[in-house]
């Protein structure tokens, strides 16, 4: 299987975990594929730290094929200069990662002006590639509603109106400068989203979206447990929501289902660091969908070939642990991290 976004941490967050440790229980979980995103300590933002970041993932060798995603920033000349490397290094940097917000690692690009001239520079340079988005309009965003005690109030800190503004603007922005590259929308955390997405697509845009495993299993409700640690950003939605997400992916309607895998120590989720592991409840998600019907040829499209399609990678065999394996398979992984969100979900 492919897992196309995931943080794998090391380097400045070796303490939440390193290279090694992350592609290790991927692999056992299944997942011979990973696309790791640029907000790591230092940041993927320049060619030294590319660069160093393939070396220790290679150096690694545990039989996951690894790829990066290069991240932008407001400087036109880095943006020029990293898109570049991006096309150089292809497919080892998979694409270009915009955070039209700011979550873990403050990347954040939140005034229109300057996504509008990441979209232009890009244009200019010729760049045709993929440029995965992080959506959530910051202008949209509640902090005075957090509660730091309660993790369910983070749905409402960051609404439904922030994540589909967003996705909204990169498509007119990207259009209006006339960006030919292909947009993913990372996360997807509504329905409202998706369509949106939907019609873009109808229209010729070269546009994917991609649901998460928490997005499709668990809700705002389960946030109030406060021992599941389920905050992440974006933040899950109400049981209604959800179980939207879940009939739209079980439909297809989905292009792929991607983790977000991003461990924190007990003691950052406990100060309220957003961000879960992921590989145990990609697991549950399949053996949920297989549950509710889900075909093998849905499920190889789900967990591979629609990545390699539109990543442009040589087309491959997608293997899937069987039904009987899938539990004993994520019981393991979420044993690898000081906290499982998906606990809840595994006793129902």
């Amino acid at each position: 299987m492919i897992d196309p976004h995931v943080h794998l941490r090391d380097w400045g967050q070796a303490e939440k975990e390193t290279l090694q440790h992350g592609m290790q229980v991927a692999l056992q979980c299944g997942i011979d594929e990973l696309f790791d995103m640029p907000n790591t300590s230092p940041p993927l933002t320049t060619e030294e730290a590319v660069l160093t970041r393939l070396e220790d993932a290679w150096r690694c060798n545990v039989g996951v094929r690894y790829h990066l995603w290069a991240g932008v920033t407001s400087d036109p000349r880095q943006v020029e200069s990293i898109a570049k490397l991006a096309t150089s290094l292809f497919p080892s940097v998979i694409g270009l990662k915009l955070f039209a917000g700011h979550s873990t690692g403050h990347m954040g690009l939140v005034e229109e002006q300057t996504q509008r001239s990441v979209y232009q520079t890009l244009a200019s340079a010729g760049y045709e590639g993929m440029v995965a988005l992080h959506c959530e309009k910051e202008s949209l965003l509640r902090p005075s509603l957090e509660d730091g005690r309660d993790f369910s109030s983070h749905s409402m800190a960051r609404p439904v109106e922030a994540e589909t503004a967003s996705v909204r603007d990169q498509i007119r922005l990207s259009g209006e400068v006339g960006f030919k590259g292909h947009l993913h929308i990372c996360h997807l955390s509504s329905v409202e989203a998706l369509g949106i997405v939907e019609e873009a697509k109808r229209l010729g845009r070269r546009i994917s979206c991609a649901v998460t495993p928490h997005h499709a299993l668990l809700s705002s409700k389960d946030a109030c447990d406060h021992d599941l640690y389920a905050k992440m950003n974006p933040p899950l939605r109400s049981e209604t929501e959800r179980s939207s997400l879940f009939a739209a992916l079980l439909a297809g309607r989905f292009d792929w289902v991607e983790t977000d895998h991003a461990p924190h120590t007990l003691q950052d989720k406990e100060l309220g660091a957003s961000g879960i592991p992921g590989f145990s409840g990609l697991l549950l998600l399949v053996k949920q969908l297989i549950e509710q019907g889900a075909s093998a040829k849905l499920l190889a499209r789900l967990l591979g070939e629609r990545v390699l399609q539109v990543a442009g990678l040589p087309e491959r065999e997608i293997c899937i642990p069987s039904y009987d394996q899938l539990s004993a398979l994520s019981l393991a992984a979420a044993g690898a991290y000081p906290y499982d969100s998906f606990a809840k979900f595994r006793l129902r």
